[in-house]
């Protein structure tokens, strides 16, 4: 695995987008500061590839992805692996609960020749290339395969974080052999193991299957094969005797068969003829009918004769006059003689209203002349009111003149002072004037009331005019409609005679309804007796059609009673006849039936010889038939013998097969091949990294194993073999720098198939490395990247180390996010 460009937004410390683009960076350093951010961008690259990070922990601890304050981490990582480019992107977002999840994953494998830069545009999934995976499960799965290492393992060999760094030497053995399986590709061997072990499985499923359908075939054995051909010898001969047979059987049966057929005719017959009986009372059935038709005759005549009366009554009540209008002339006489006597009465109610009127129109003149006298000593009352007045006033100034002075009225002097006045001439005059005010009031109510009641009269006597009037002309329309009729008298003996008329004639209506009920009585007991002549006659005909066959006389039609007893007396001589031929019928049957049997007795004697049962209904169709199963069974033997053969066959090839996939699954067990190519590879390994480590001790370590364990040995004490955990933690990071450096450039040899370690990045150590080691690990770092089949990096804060590397990108971070700048080639 190679990476080419890494896109951050919203991760950890990452707070805005980030781009770190590693293209052409063969050799490059991540330097900044403590707490900058350097070790995330590693974390952002194994978050991309599996969803974790060494340093959280634990693999659920997603929420350390996201920013502070942010609730969207998003990484897109560009990779290279066996030559093919992916990108592959990782969304984390926090839910209104504040839960956090990987809530997207998915990875496209990117088209040749893609240019990276097209990302800074912009893309839809439709400008990469194809979908390799869509969901996070799924780009797991194929990161593991396309990677070749599980998470576990890539972090001890590929990126080596912080506190890991020397993971691959101090595991166990079995880990370092898994991680070594792994990474050579060992893998395969015990796949073709367990496909082995399976083939062994499934050839004894099959050797076992084979085993139990042979012991089903014991009965296909030579003896069995002799005994269904003398089977089949003997059912043929059974079916050449029968075949000789048949035909005997097949006249006796023929026999026997005509012999049945005339006994069931004959019986048939016998029972036919053995079923007929005359009709009860069927000699009255045709005298009913003739008295039927006779009544119906009688009741038409009836009929006739009371539609007859009813005819003649009706022309003379036609003929006796209108009676509606008689009944209105009456009417009008009665009308007349009640007129003359309201018009009598109507004149003396003129008379009276006129009359009073006339005292009305006089009260009313009367009232109005009081009430004009009434007003006119009011208006005198009103101006004595005045008068009176203007003297009080001149009263009242009397008391303050004096002779001499000048009158404050008219402005002379006074000559004489007048007499004093005693008492108020206004207050009387104004007393007199209330009473001329309220005798105007009551005249003039008087007034209206005497002009309502002349308006009431005069309405009256408009009415009674009215009324009057109108009875006037009434009478006289009345006398011109009676000028020339008869008088009441008259009227009443017309009407009297025509009431009898109608009444004649509602009788005869009645008469002719009685006479029509008894005609449709009459009608329908002679239609009823018709039907049972009918029905006789059919019943007749049913029992005569059902005898046809046998030759009934010929019956008269006109003698219904006669038919019958012509068929009776017929039915009773052949019933005789036929009774006598059915005894010789029986005697007939039974000879034929015991030939039958003799000759079936002797087929069944045949059967019996040849072992079967013997056959009741078709013996040569069942000599047959055993003949056709005899000859199925011994198919049956041969085909089973056959497949016997077949099986063993078949169990041999498996046997044969399940040796051999036996005996490769032991010789690739893990304790044998595979344990012996890891050793190998162990060695050529520890070999490597031993020249490597020998370079960067100065010459005072050698690196070695023994069952798994790595060790050194100590030069610079006489050769002293010391494992590895005792050594410093600068001899550890050599040590471990070399077995990592060696395993990158050892592994492509090695492998067979599975990881590439395409690339390593070291993330620890280099700080407590000496100025001459570092030199010389430096010197082996730039060896490793200028061989161009692998891309080395590191994180340090050695300022020497990092300016000897030709990329370095500087990470910075302010108060918001951080950032990072990428330095030199």
């Amino acid at each position: 695995m190679r990476p080419l460009r890494l896109d951050l937004a919203g991760f950890t410390v990452f707070r805005e987008p980030t781009c770190v683009d590693f293209t052409d960076a063969d050799f490059f350093a991540l330097v900044g500061p403590t707490g900058s951010g350097k070790s995330t961008i590693l974390d952002a690259i194994c978050f991309a590839l599996y969803g974790t990070v060494p340093r959280w922990g634990d693999r659920r601890a997603i929420a350390n992805a996201l920013a502070p304050s942010c609730t969207e981490a998003r990484v897109r990582l560009v990779f290279e692996s066996a030559g093919a480019r992916y990108v592959l992107t990782r969304v984390v977002r926090r839910d209104g609960k504040g839960s956090v999840a990987t809530k997207a994953a998915a990875m496209e494998l990117l088209p040749a020749g893609f240019d990276l830069t097209r990302f800074d545009t912009g893309l839809s999934a439709q400008d990469l290339g194809e979908v390799v995976a869509g969901t996070p499960s799924e780009v797991d799965d194929a990161v593991q395969e396309i990677i070749g290492l599980p998470y576990e393992q890539f972090t001890k060999c590929v990126i080596l974080p912080q506190g890991d760094f020397a993971a691959f030497l101090h595991a166990k053995p079995a880990e370092r052999q898994k991680i070594l399986v792994n990474l050579l590709g060992l893998d395969v061997y015990g796949q073709i193991r367990e496909r082995a072990n399976g083939l062994v499985t499934a050839a004894e499923a099959q050797m076992k299957a084979c085993d139990g359908l042979l012991a089903g075939l014991t009965d296909a054995d030579d003896a069995a094969l002799a005994a269904a051909h003398s089977r089949v010898d003997v059912l043929r001969t059974l079916a050449a005797d029968v075949d000789a047979v048949v035909p005997e059987l097949d006249r006796a049966h023929r026999d026997a068969l005509a012999a049945r057929e005339t006994l069931a005719g004959l019986d048939t017959e016998i029972a036919r003829l053995a079923a007929v009986r005359m009709p009860a009372g069927v000699a009255g059935v045709a005298d009913d009918a003739a008295a039927a038709r006779a009544a119906v005759a009688g009741a038409a005549v009836a009929v006739t004769t009371a539609e007859e009366r009813e005819e003649k009554l009706r022309g003379e009540l036609a003929a006796a006059g209108d009676e509606a209008a008689l009944r209105r002339l009456l009417d009008a006489h009665a009308e007349r003689a009640r007129l003359a006597g309201d018009a009598a009465r109507l004149a003396d109610t003129v008379a009276d209203a006129e009359a009073e009127h006339a005292r009305a129109v006089a009260a009313l003149d009367k009232a109005q002349a009081a009430a004009a006298k009434a007003n006119a000593t009011l208006q005198e009352a009103f101006e004595a009111y005045e008068a009176a007045q203007t003297a009080d006033a001149a009263a009242a100034l009397r008391p303050h003149l004096r002779v001499g002075d000048a009158c404050p009225v008219c402005e002379q002097s006074v000559a004489k002072l007048p007499k004093a006045v005693r008492g108020s001439a206004a207050e009387a005059a104004k007393a007199a004037g209330q009473q001329a005010r309220k005798a105007a009031n009551d005249a003039d109510e008087v007034v209206k009331q005497r002009d309502s009641a002349v308006r009431d009269l005069d309405r009256t006597l408009a009415a009674a005019r009215a009324r009057a009037e109108q009875v006037t002309a009434r009478l006289a329309e009345l006398d011109g409609r009676l000028a020339d009729a008869p008088d009441p008298a008259t009227i009443e003996r017309e009407l009297a005679a025509i009431a009898a008329l109608a009444r004649r004639l509602d009788e005869a209506a009645a008469a002719v309804r009685a006479a029509r009920e008894e005609h449709r009585g009459t009608t329908a007991a002679a239609t009823r007796a018709e039907e049972k002549v009918r029905t006789a006659w059919r019943e007749f005909d049913r029992v005569r059609d059902d005898l046809a066959r046998l030759g009934p006389p010929p019956a008269d039609r006109e003698d219904l009673a006669g038919a019958w007893t012509a068929l009776a007396d017929w039915t009773a001589a052949e019933l005789l006849r036929r009774r006598e031929a059915r005894e010789a019928a029986a005697a007939s049957v039974a000879d034929a039936e015991r030939a039958t049997a003799s000759v079936r007795s002797r087929i069944g004697a045949l059967f019996t010889a040849a072992g079967l049962a013997a056959s009741t209904d078709d013996p040569a169709r069942a000599a047959a038939v055993a003949v056709e199963r005899a000859e199925a069974a011994l198919r049956r033997v041969e085909e089973r013998r056959a497949d016997a053969a077949r099986l063993r066959e078949q169990r041999a090839a498996h046997e044969r097969e399940s040796q051999v996939a036996r005996a490769l699954s032991t010789h690739l067990r893990a304790n044998n091949f595979e344990r012996w190519l890891l050793e190998e590879a162990l060695d050529s390994l520890v070999d490597g990294a031993s020249e490597i480590l020998r370079e960067l001790s100065g010459g005072q370590y050698d690196l070695g194993h023994d069952k798994g364990e790595f060790f050194v040995v100590d030069h610079h004490d006489a050769g002293l073999r010391r494992a590895v955990r005792t050594l410093s933690g600068g001899e550890t990071f050599q040590a471990s720098l070399a077995l990592a450096l060696s395993l990158s450039e050892q592994l492509a040899g090695l492998s067979t198939t599975a990881a590439s370690l395409e690339s390593i990045v070291l993330d620890e150590g280099f700080g407590t490395l000496d100025a001459a080691t570092l030199d010389t690990v430096t010197a082996t770092l730039e060896n490793l990247a200028a061989r161009g089949d692998r891309m080395v990096g590191v994180v340090t804060h050695v300022t020497a180390l990092a300016e000897r590397i030709p990329v370095r990108f500087e990470v910075r971070k302010d108060a918001r996010t951080a950032h990072v700048e990428r330095v030199g080639l």
